[in-house]
């Protein structure tokens, strides 16, 4: 049944998160990569980040994924404009006030170019007397383009944004993009559906906390 089904999507760079193209739009859309009917993207990249991207057609598990309550973990490899300062990393790692609202704590790190980065079309834009760094933020909330805010906040515009992974609870391994490549994307496994599953019978992390 569709609505015991979840799926892992690389979403590639230009695409929208939803399966209906906007007026006017030149972004693609999930319709012209996925043919699974009856599923929905829990949660969102914007159309200009990539990476994983969960969908499902189990409205309950939907609305458990994007519920800022359950604070899930998730996993960005991020590469910015400049070199990553001590004083940056804490900034990101304690909280940053963004259009009037303060972040949660983070855990930001700096990290070497990923070894399993596709290319990117369009290629990001290189300025030759501006060095490029990558940082793993991961977040627990997911505002509007939270992520480009939070790095320009620290003076480290980002220039490249995918998701890797996203922890559904302490102690089991998260879904990630592992084994998928742009544009690609397979069914939870069995263990990976448990997991799935066990969320939906779990209390809150968080009373409350920000939205996604």
């Amino acid at each position: 049944m569709s609505s015991q089904i979840t799926l892992l999507f690389h979403k590639p760079y230009g695409v929208l998160s939803q399966f209906t193209a906007e007026p006017g739009s030149a972004w693609d859309i999930l319709a012209s990569w996925i043919k699974q009917p009856d599923v929905y993207a829990a949660g969102r990249l914007d159309a200009d980040s990539e990476g994983l991207l969960l969908l499902t057609g189990n409205g309950a598990l939907q609305q458990r994924l994007t519920d800022p309550r359950w604070g899930h973990w998730r996993r960005y490899q991020v590469q910015v404009e400049g070199q990553i300062s001590a004083e940056a990393l804490e900034a990101l790692n304690g909280g940053l006030v963004i259009q009037g609202q303060r972040t949660l704590p983070a855990r930001a790190r700096p990290i070497a170019p990923p070894a399993d980065l596709p290319e990117r079309d369009p290629p990001i834009r290189h300025r030759l007397n501006v060095p490029t760094s990558w940082l793993e933020l991961e977040l627990r909330e997911g505002r509007n383009r939270q992520v480009r805010r939070m790095s320009a906040a620290v003076g480290l515009p980002t220039l490249r944004l995918r998701r890797v992974a996203i922890d559904l609870m302490d102690g089991a391994p998260p879904l990630s993009l592992a084994g998928l490549q742009p544009g690609q994307w397979r069914q939870a496994s069995g263990a990976e559906q448990e997991r799935l599953a066990a969320l939906l019978r779990q209390a809150p992390r968080h009373p409350s906390g920000g939205g996604l």
